[in-house]
């Protein structure tokens, strides 16, 4: 069952930001290993592994591929330590010395900028071209592209995560709608049908589109748009990107059609939490919903009454030939740059990043999308039909990410701050919300260099 660390990626920033200005303060020095050790010869060497999943079923998985690894690796022991928070990873990682751990996974990928840069993490790439690993062969492009910073290989994806549309089957059917959405103004259609009006507020929603709204935020949809964060300058395109203007644009008409704002924000007040059977999916509060993978295994595990089903989530209608495309993120592994253990902290990161059955039990453990292409169509792999929407999602060249950034998931913030002035009307100028959105991004990386 999905855990609450996959919680939208905005707030994963905001958790993420709090380390920010510890990482600038952490060593920043050459991305050389802090030092090899004897494990390749056959001594013993102990290894420390940090991670931050807690559910039962997830540290079980996690130890499963541990107890393999050290079949295979008798001479490497690993110590395990869930349930770590990535402040206290980068905190013990800052301190170094024989407690810091040598081999470190976080959920935060928009942190992944910070780590490359403030060279915390070792840069894999040498690794990578000793042991013959071709990481654009290896991995899914999307996972690749979250997973390093400029040229900086410093983490290596762990499972993935990719949204998609979940649809109430048994409420299309009541509406006369016989097929998910493929375009925006489809997805608009349907959204409009599927809401029933009860006085000034709803028996039932066809879709939660404010950015408040779970997993309904900016990055998410900007995501079905395409759009690049970034020009080939490094400065923030938003302000002359059409596509992101195109999605605001899209989702305040959206708010409009569906009720207006205040009657929306008022409904989503009586949702229940996003992490339990209360989720509005669940309940039949709304009829649609942009969620990912691991909302499956929720859901059958909760057993809610009617029939459901999962589907790409639309694209604009000047894109449709990009429909099965989707928002992708996840969780990454890396070696402290400090380790004085980087030969076996590399065997570790190696086999539970590249071998395919490592991947491929994990994520059946965990109910994620894997995180390499031989991974993705394995069959060993668990996926039914709604599962298997996601693996499509993760294997399709239109799929994307948002670029990592030297000061972390900041651009985001301001943008979902951006968001959220302009659905509530307290921002009534988009093109001048937009321009001065991207200054503040610009001038906020500029101070992080």
């Amino acid at each position: 069952m999905h855990s609450p660390r996959r919680s939208r990626r905005t707030a994963a920033a905001v958790t993420g930001s709090a380390v920010l200005a510890l990482l600038a303060t952490a060593c920043t020095g050459t991305d050389s290993a802090g030092g090899a050790d004897d494990s390749a010869s056959g001594k013993d060497v102990t290894i420390t592994f940090w991670h931050g999943w807690s559910q039962e079923n997830e540290t079980r998985a996690i130890q499963a591929n541990i107890d393999t690894f050290e079949k295979l690796h008798p001479n490497i022991h690993v110590k395990v330590v869930g349930n770590i928070a990535d402040d206290k990873s980068e905190q013990a990682l800052r301190a170094g010395g024989p407690d810091a751990p040598d081999v470190v996974s976080s959920f935060t990928t928009d942190n992944v900028g910070k780590f490359c840069s403030a060279k915390v993490w070792a840069d894999l790439n040498p690794l990578l071209k000793k042991d013959g690993i071709d990481p654009a062969r290896t991995f899914p492009a999307a996972m690749l592209k979250y997973s390093g910073f400029e040229g900086s290989q410093c983490s290596l994806p762990l499972l993935g995560d990719a949204y998609g549309l979940y649809y109430n089957k048994t409420a299309f059917a009541a509406a006369g709608i016989t097929a998910p959405p493929k375009t925006f103004s489809e997805f608009e259609a349907d959204a409009v049908r599927l809401t029933v009006a009860d006085g000034d507020g709803y028996k039932q929603l066809g879709f939660m589109p404010t950015y408040h709204g779970y997993e309904s935020v900016p990055s998410h949809y900007l995501g079905q748009y395409g759009a690049s964060y970034f020009g080939d300058d490094g400065k923030s395109d938003i302000a002359t990107d059409p596509r992101v203007a195109a999605m605001f644009t899209w989702q305040k008409n959206l708010i409009g059609k569906l009720g207006g704002f205040d009657r929306l924000e008022k409904y989503r007040s009586g949702f229940g939490d996003e992490y339990s059977a209360k989720n509005p999916f669940e309940t039949g509060q709304v009829a649609m919903s942009i969620d990912g993978e691991w909302r499956t295994a929720s859901i059958a595990e909760d057993k809610v009454s009617f029939d459901w089903a999962t589907a790409p989530f639309p694209v604009p209608d000047d894109q449709a030939d990009t429909y099965g495309r989707g928002y992708q993120t996840g969780t990454i592994i890396g070696i402290a740059r400090t380790s004085r253990k980087q030969a076996a902290s590399w065997e570790l990161v190696k086999y539970l990043t590249t071998d395919t059955d490592a991947v491929v039990d994990l994520a059946n453990a965990i109910h994620n999308v894997p995180s390499t292409v031989a991974a993705l169509d394995s069959p060993r792999l668990d996926a039914d039909a709604n599962f298997r929407t996601f693996i499509d999602i993760a294997r399709n060249p239109h799929s994307g990410t948002t670029p990592a950034s030297v000061n972390g998931g900041a651009y985001q913030i301001s943008i979902q701050n951006l968001g959220y002035a302009y659905e509530s009307g307290r921002q009534p100028d988009l093109a001048a919300g937009l321009a001065a959105t991207a200054k503040e991004i610009d001038a906020a990386i500029d101070q992080a260099k």
